[in-house]
């Protein structure tokens, strides 16, 4: 007992002093980055996932002190943009480390870039291997420069989709499928072996446009041909020399990562036994945060809806989340206008309808609201931002499919016909044990869900219709599941001009009379766990009187969803829009 005791108490002070350790590097971490040193130079490392916006500090990133050192795009945005009047910095260093983001996310990248170096500050761009997006962005710089021994991988835009249909008719799963929309290709995986023709032509029109994209980017960032990145592409550059690169103007000139580092310190004249002044984009912000807008005073909203849209959790677009913050953001009286930030393949239909109900009322207290879409803003996504005032969207925004499905699997060929597993049935009626899984529907229960599957889809197309002040037919002439790009779309009536979120949030901010930096983004994102831990307990006292963890909070509040549930609603799968 003794020894167990013992051990506990050391187990304690051991977590504890973790904890002050922890808390002390945070603290010391964040007083380094509210000191800027003249001739600084702003540092854009692509590397792993580039999300769209921070997220919370979870309680074992905390402890651990993981930090995730990819930037997040809206921080990286946001920098090159002050830097480009920032006395402080010199210029920016690219350093393609390999990184994972959508194609409109690299083109508002490439255009903020663009844009810095009309202030006549430099920008540089380093890699040991270039990959075709990382390559595509520092295209860009001034200077690409590659290690003697690296490559660069261009080789085109290509897609591979897989049908599971032969192995579900192995297991003797089938998929039953109701639907609205010739271009709804989601769908397809799960009940044929091929691509359909009209899944194949939107896929290609996609392919095709990114690609025109990429070639034409390049070619006018290194002063060649769209012709020749093409050829580049066919040529299989990873299998260049260096060399070849440097001739063939795919990069200005091959240097190790030293040797880079020494003409960056040469640029901002800073001494050999000195650290290179490169500062990070969220450390750049957390020093320049006294010097941007604030929710105190007005300004325009810009608030972020990124991932799936459910109906309630934590992740993604949840609408019991959403909805709220909507609210008070139309109630709030230093709120002047709201730019949504849409990058969404879509989700629940019901959850896509509350908030674009949230977002009428807003725009029912007189305020002007814009959406602005990032890489995706389809189905669902296009639902939420169909309302607006106005649209903004990159060239190579995926957006549009307007459209409802619904999948149902029949696991009775599993469960009776391989597993031998047999039920009896007692029922009040033909419908009690509707949606059991463990049966195929029958007509008229199917005929019920197509039904329920169109009245989704003429409600979808009536907000878009109202939305964009258009008449359904027209709507629902270019809808059908279809995906567009942003360029189509444009012409289409989708959305109204070709811009990202700097355009949007300028454009609007004009509008209510304010300037371009006065802006806030939402929700407040808490990457300090000990903040959030203090947040979360403050609240638990003031209402309940008890401390919980945020663990336990979330098992209890799924319990209490479940439990509240009618069995219909426990039962019945979401209507997706995706």
């Amino acid at each position: 007992m003794l020894g167990t005791i013992a051990g506990l108490w050391i187990a304690v002070i051991l977590l504890v002093l973790g904890i002050a350790v922890a808390v002390g590097m945070a603290i010391g971490s964040d007083e380094a980055a509210n000191k800027i040193d003249n001739h600084s130079i702003l540092s854009l490392k692509l590397k792993g996932t580039i999300a769209e916006r921070a997220d919370n500090q979870d309680f074992m990133s905390f402890v651990q002190n993981i930090d995730n050192d990819s930037p997040t795009l809206c921080d990286m945005l946001t920098a090159i943009r002050l830097a480009a009047t920032d006395k402080k910095i010199d210029g920016i260093f690219i350093d393609a480390a390999g990184s994972s983001m959508g194609v409109a996310s690299r083109q508002e990248l490439v255009e903020a870039l663009a844009q810095f170096k009309q202030s006549g500050k430099w920008v540089y761009a380093y890699a040991d291997y270039y990959a075709q997006g990382d390559y595509l962005v520092s295209s860009v710089a001034d200077k690409v420069f590659l290690n003697p021994v690296g490559n660069v991988d261009i080789r085109g835009i290509g897609m591979m989709t897989p049908f599971f249909t032969g192995l579900l008719d192995k297991l003797g799963v089938k998929v039953q499928v109701v639907k609205v929309g010739t271009y709804k290709s989601a769908v397809e995986p799960f009940i044929l072996t091929s691509m359909s023709e009209a899944a194949r032509l939107q896929n290609k029109v996609y392919i095709d446009t990114i690609w025109n994209y990429y070639t034409s980017t390049i070619a006018e960032n290194r002063g060649v041909s769209p012709a020749d990145v093409t050829a580049w592409a066919d040529s299989l550059t990873f299998a260049w020399t260096a060399e070849h690169d440097v001739d063939s103007r795919i990069v200005t000139e091959t240097a190790y990562r030293r040797n880079v580092e020494k003409m960056l310190r040469d640029l901002t004249d800073v001494s050999e036994d000195d650290e290179l002044p490169l500062v990070t984009p969220a450390d750049y912000l957390s020093a320049r945060n006294n010097k941007l807008a604030s929710a105190s005073r007005d300004h325009v909203a810009v608030l972020y809806a990124f991932g799936d849209i459910v109906d309630s959790g934590e992740g993604g677009i949840a609408s019991d989340v959403m909805v709220p913050q909507i609210i008070d953001l139309a109630d709030d009286d230093y709120v002047k206008a709201l730019v949504l930030r849409v990058n969404s393949g879509g989700g629940s239909a019901f959850a896509s309808e509350q908030i674009w109900e949230a977002l009428e009322y807003f725009k029912s207290t007189g305020k002007p609201f814009y959406v602005s879409m990032g890489d995706f803003a389809a189905s669902g996504g296009y639902y939420i931002s169909c309302g607006a005032d106005r649209i903004f969207a990159d060239a190579t925004t995926l957006t549009g499919s307007i459209g409802v499905f619904g999948m149902i699997p029949d696991f009775s060929g599993l469960i009776t016909g391989k597993l031998g597993i047999t039920y009896s049935t007692v029922a009040s009626g033909p419908n009690a044990t509707f949606m059991t899984l463990t049966q195929p529907m029958t007509p008229s229960q199917l005929a019920s869900m197509q039904r329920y599957v169109e009245d989704t889809y003429d409600i979808f197309t009536s907000r878009v219709a109202d939305g964009r002040h258009m008449s359904v037919d027209s709507v629902k002439a270019i809808a059908e599941g279809r995906v567009w790009v942003g360029s189509s779309a444009l012409g289409l009536g989708l959305v109204d001009e070709h811009g990202g979120l700097d355009a949007t949030v300028k454009a609007i901010a004009e509008k209510v009379g304010l300037e371009a930096d006065r802006y806030v983004n939402y929700p407040d994102v808490k990457t300090d766990f000990i903040e959030r831990l203090f947040e979360e307990t403050s609240r638990l006292q003031a209402s309940k009187g008890i401390i919980l963890d945020a663990e336990t909070l979330r098992h209890i509040t799924v319990v209490n969803r479940l439990r509240d549930m009618n069995p219909i609603q426990a039962r019945m799968p979401e209507i997706e829009l995706y």
